[in-house]
């Protein structure tokens, strides 16, 4: 018999799920403590997905190892956390439901079910740092623990039929046209002279081509991303 897995939930901004079933967003955040003190550092999840892939990861309803719902597509460490896309499987009745809850707001929430590997607890506050995770699947859930983490979008075209968010277009700029956080927030709030007040401060990347031909190379990337469907 397999041990009982720890959970984890996060919660998701969900607005609408695309015809196919299509969804994404963050699993895990790194460096939150979440309601049972608990933090997940990066790096926690990566020898765990390079062994098993996404598609060795199961996508189930409530943590029901009986109600799978719909496969993985991409499971990734970045900067902010456990990225995650998925496709539910309209075949499949209880998928359809899920879907329709999700569409109305009754279902919010991702949890992740794992075996802890490694993992130090700080003897002052409590707080338990886990540092390598066995991640065995990932669940759509009711209710959340870390309300932080939101899904930024559910359409495979990124802002294809609404304006970004503040939130949506940044998190653009970082994971897609490859930008850190820093440089993000100077563009968007000041363009290309906040970028270059940013290298001059000795904050951005220096290395390579100008900031111009840098950010244009970057921008061609993530463009290409938002097309490629």
């Amino acid at each position: 018999m397999l041990p009982v897995p720890e959970v984890k939930f996060i919660s998701l901004d969900f607005k609408q799920a695309d015809a196919d079933g299509s969804f994404e967003g963050y699993a895990s955040l790194f460096n939150r403590e979440d309601l049972g003190r608990d933090v997940v550092l990066p790096g926690a999840f990566r020898e765990s997905l390079a062994a098993r892939g996404a598609r060795g990861i199961k996508l189930l309803f409530q943590h029901d190892a009986n109600q799978p719902i719909g496969v993985w597509t991409t499971l990734e460490e970045d900067s902010r956390g456990l990225y995650a896309q998925g496709r539910l499987m309209r075949d499949v009745a209880k998928a359809r439901e899920v879907m329709a809850l999700m569409r109305e707001g009754a279902l919010d929430g991702l949890s992740i079910g794992f075996k802890t590997v490694k993992a130090r607890r700080d003897r002052a506050s409590g707080v338990r740092h886990l540092e390598k995770i066995e991640l065995w699947e990932i669940s759509i859930v009711t209710f959340p623990l870390l309300p932080e983490a939101r899904i930024t979008s559910t359409k495979t075209r990124p802002f294809a039929s609404a304006p970004p968010t503040e939130r949506e277009f940044e998190r653009w700029l970082t994971r897609d046209a490859g930008l850190t956080r820093s440089e993000a927030r100077a563009l968007m709030r000041s363009g290309l002279s906040g970028l270059k007040a940013l290298r001059d401060a000795g904050q951005g990347t220096k290395e390579g081509a100008s900031e111009e031909t840098r950010l244009a190379a970057l921008m061609r990337r993530a463009a290409a991303t938002l097309f490629k469907h």
